[in-house]
């Protein structure tokens, strides 16, 4: 049964970092791709990064150069390391396996999710 439990959210300044932690049960990370999802109150979900054992890390435009995923397999847990964080990262951040990972992020759930842990940027 998969199991994804998020956590390490919280309330931060802007210009200030973050770190977020992926627990895994049921299945071995260094095996499937995994991304890292945000919904911003009254947006749609979108994919923000996406992590391969075998090809690293994949981030959408807006992220890039201060976000960094990566994923420790002894630990089974996927980390997002935020820094320079702005107003506009404000949201709950999702967790989820994913089909495979684009240049630009992850291709969509598979449908599992954790319970989101939120990140509020603001002064």
């Amino acid at each position: 049964q998969v199991q994804l439990v998020e956590s390490g959210g919280g309330l931060v300044q802007p210009g200030g970092s973050l770190r977020l932690s992926c627990e895994i049960s049921g299945f071995a990370l260094e095996y499937y791709p995994m991304g890292w999802f945000r919904q911003a109150p009254g947006k749609e979900r979108e994919g923000v990064a996406c992590y391969s054992s075998h090809s690293g890390g994949t981030f959408i435009n807006s992220v890039k150069g201060r976000f960094t995923i990566f994923g420790d397999s002894a630990k089974n847990t996927l980390y997002l390391q935020m820094d320079s964080l702005k107003p506009e990262d404000t949201g709950i951040y999702f967790c989820s396996l994913t089909h495979n990972c684009l240049p630009s992020g992850p291709n969509g759930s598979t449908g599992s999710w954790g319970q989101g842990t939120p990140v509020t940027v603001s002064s």
